[in-house]
């Protein structure tokens, strides 16, 4: 089992654990996941992005949101703890190289799987400009870690707590528009990085996005994460997690999450009332 070593509250329902596993410490990549089981009686498996790692610690580093029941019971976690299973590294690296301009657009918990991989572009020698979208400022993570690294950083938040009042997509037309940059990069959630794909177009500017369809095992076996891209049916899994963004059937992804969204919904209902609970 795969121990926790360090945990820290970056906001209000946003973790982040260090967890003991050298061997995926070591193998990892930008643009990878694992899949966890929190413990062996509970089964549900979820899929999470590897938001850092440190190969000399043997260590990995998960950042997530406690939305539902199996976040949740992650969220109660502590040092110590074990898990009951963490199977990676999964899904294909991030193609690094040096592009010239690129632009990194995050959004919200989607921020932390682009964070290794604006590392890696940065290291080949990109010129960044990075956008952060969040829905206020408390929401926003790894702000400091990611301005030490981007060439330019733009802000935006959707009640304006800090930077622009904005969504992301309205920057990134701005920069498209003048500086017409060579690759785009965009994480979040899929109406995000729909409207990245729709800004870009345009322009021609290329695009890359990171899918989080339903995803069971991981492995191409259940065929849950299936999404249409070009005409063609792919499995995140496997053949991702990222796409090209100007090809993907952002309708389709987008009707299948919605499909989950009841149960998604109550049992983000019951972590909210046991969260209310456990404070007294």
């Amino acid at each position: 089992m795969c121990r926790i070593v360090k945990k820290q509250k970056i906001s209000e329902g946003i973790f982040r654990l260090d967890i003991k596993s050298p061997l995926i410490a070591s193998e990892r990549a930008p643009g990878q996941f694992v899949i966890i089981s929190v413990d062996d009686h509970y089964g549900e498996r979820i899929p999470l992005t590897i938001a850092d790692a440190d190969a000399e610690k043997g260590t990995v580093s998960i950042i997530f949101q406690a939305v539902g029941k199996t976040t949740c019971m992650l969220a109660k976690m502590n040092p110590g703890d074990k898990l009951a299973c963490m199977l990676g590294p999964l899904g294909n690296p991030t193609h690094i190289e040096n592009f010239g301009h690129t632009v990194c657009v995050g959004g919200g918990i989607g921020i932390a799987p682009l964070y290794p991989i604006i590392q890696a572009l940065k290291k080949a020698g990109n010129t960044l400009t990075v956008i952060l979208g969040a829905r206020t400022s408390e929401l926003l993570i790894l702000k400091d870690e990611i301005e030490a690294i981007a060439d330019k950083l733009i802000i935006c938040t959707d009640d304006g707590s800090e930077g622009r009042k904005a969504l992301v997509t309205e920057p990134l037309k701005e920069v498209c528009e003048s500086d017409h940059p060579d690759m785009c990069v965009a994480i979040g959630p899929p109406v995000m990085m729909k409207f990245c794909a729709d800004a870009t177009k345009p322009y021609d500017v290329p695009i890359i996005v990171s899918l989080n369809s339903i995803m069971i095992d991981g492995t191409g076996m259940c065929g849950g994460c299936r999404v249409t891209v070009g005409d063609e049916t792919k499995f995140v899994c496997v053949d991702g997690p990222e796409f090209d963004g100007h090809k993907v059937d952002f309708k389709n992804l987008i009707a299948r999450l919605n499909s989950f969204k009841r149960q998604e919904y109550h049992s983000s209902l019951e972590c909210r009332l046991q969260s209310v609970k456990d404070k007294g």
